[in-house]
């Protein structure tokens, strides 16, 4: 017989959002113990008969019950309730008051804004992570050897907030050559990576309850939590191949987010049609664009697409940029190019944040990108991952019954589209079995997609690897479920 859920999730008030608030219930029966672990959910097929809704719709809920952590697939047989007591027994005894403390301000009682990291191998397909291995670490040791040897000769002090001079003369230096954006060292703010950045400008712009922020649906989670944790009302664009739908953008936004060279998660870049009407939506709304430069430094098509910010001539945009994937994630630099009239009111913010930067990792940053090791870091590191990326497009041309590529010229990593998604479940049960580290699009959206995309991240692995976990891959696709 089929398992009967202990509830009955009431979604008498979730039109339009069905497949969310299903999620939502899922979860909380699951972590208040009323669907007990080890427990078998019902078909995909049999609930949404029982609740009366599409079964795309259960499927959406389960998927991303699964890219939680909280339901176990099973081939060909009914996934399951993890044990949550188990991975909470890794994680050591918890210190974080309960969810409903009042003294928390509401944001900051949601449960889950850090999930668990996922156990991987060292080569996986894990997005968003440099290779480690062809780093320059010896020229990066000299480097710190003479910037410690120079900071001997000097008073201790603090070093300006916004940043050295050095870093954030070579920065606009950096970003004129490869981006072509138009800056000075004044217009660049340096940050604790790309993260900091979207937590200034959300305190900079944001008036709680007020302003509405745009933002790519699906889109990278910490930046929407950013606008979020300061009070912004959220308003989710679709994407598409070419990129943020502008024709889709509200008339009443005052910010928009968007990630121009290379989406995250699905890669596509917004194209050159969508360019200008953007700016034209800010100019005449007096809203402004922030421009997350993700992946920009690697680029395996014909000519970059410009920068926004090298065609806005109305001090519209902040170009935000990291060294976290041109160089490595632990280095923890990033940037803002504010426009004229917000350089001031930002470096206030970052100051009241972070009134002082750290001096040594600067000046060793400064002195890599002025002597040119960057650039040539970056050369040599496109052509190890333009193998990787052509392995992975071969692999989704060998896999194109079940999936579609998403057109990418750029960035660390590619995502191709479910074809059928009634086969999610399956086929997202299989990639995490032979791909480790490939996410659903599902896990960085706001609510259910209705077809969801996987993205592949190559970073950290090699091109031979690739093809062997995509032949496995293929082979448990095509064999028949039971």
């Amino acid at each position: 017989m089929e398992p009967v859920l202990p509830f009955a999730p009431d979604l008498s008030g979730a039109a339009g959002h069905l497949a969310g608030s299903l999620h939502q219930q899922l979860r909380a029966a699951i972590l208040d113990g009323r669907i007990a672990a080890g427990a078998a959910l019902p078909s995909s097929r049999n609930l949404a008969a029982e609740l009366g809704i599409a079964r795309n719709t259960v499927v959406g809920a389960y998927d991303l019950l699964v890219a939680e952590g909280y339901v176990l697939p099973r081939r060909g047989a009914k996934a399951v309730v993890a044990d949550l007591r188990a991975r909470q027994a890794t994680r050591g005894p918890a210190t974080a008051p309960p969810i409903e403390d009042p003294r928390l301000a509401p944001f900051w009682r949601t449960p889950f804004l850090r999930p668990a990291p996922r156990p991987l191998p060292e080569t996986s397909f894990r997005v968003g992570v440099p290779d480690w291995r062809h780093f320059p670490h010896e020229t990066w040791r000299k480097l710190t050897a003479q910037a410690l040897r120079h900071f001997s000769k000097t008073p201790f002090g603090y070093p300006a907030s916004e940043g050295l001079p050095e870093l954030r003369a070579a920065i606009a230096q950096h970003v004129a050559f490869a981006r072509a954006v138009a800056c000075t060292q004044e217009d660049v703010i340096v940050t604790s990576g790309a993260q900091q950045a979207f937590d200034l400008l959300a305190r900079l712009l944001v008036t709680p309850g007020v302003t509405r922020v745009a933002v790519e649906n699906p889109g990278y989670p910490p930046l929407r939590a950013a606008f979020a944790a300061a009070g912004a009302q959220l308003v989710p664009v679709p994407v598409d191949d070419e990129g943020l739908c502008v024709e889709c953008l509200p008339d009443d936004v005052q910010i928009v987010i968007v990630t121009p060279s290379h989406q995250s998660p699905t890669g596509a870049a917004l194209s050159l049609r969508r360019r200008v009407p953007l700016l034209e939506y800010a100019r005449t709304r007096n809203a402004v664009v922030i421009e997350d430069d993700y992946d920009g430094e690697f680029r395996f098509g014909g000519r970059p697409l410009d920068a926004l910010q090298t065609v806005d001539r109305d001090g519209l945009v902040f170009y935000v940029g990291t060294f976290s994937k041109s160089l490595y994630p632990a280095l923890r630099k990033g940037f803002v190019v504010a426009p004229a009239w917000a350089r001031e009111p930002l470096a206030a913010v970052k100051h009241c944040a972070d009134s002082h930067s750290d001096a040594v990792t600067q000046a060793v940053l400064a002195a890599f990108i002025r002597e040119g090791h960057l650039a040539r870091h970056v050369r040599r590191m496109r052509g190890i991952y333009a193998e990787r990326r052509e392995a992975l497009m071969e692999g989704f041309d060998a896999l194109g019954e079940w999936l579609e590529p998403i057109p990418s010229e750029a960035g660390l990593h590619a995502a191709a589209r479910i074809r059928d998604p009634d086969q999610a479940q399956r086929i997202l049960a299989l990639v995490r079995e032979h791909a480790p580290g490939a996410q659903s699009t599902n896990e960085y959206a706001m609510a259910p997609l209705k077809q969801p995309a996987i993205a592949f991240g190559y970073g950290v692995i090699d091109a031979a690897e690739i093809r062997t976990r995509f032949g496995a891959l293929g082979r448990a696709l095509r064999r028949v479920p039971e």
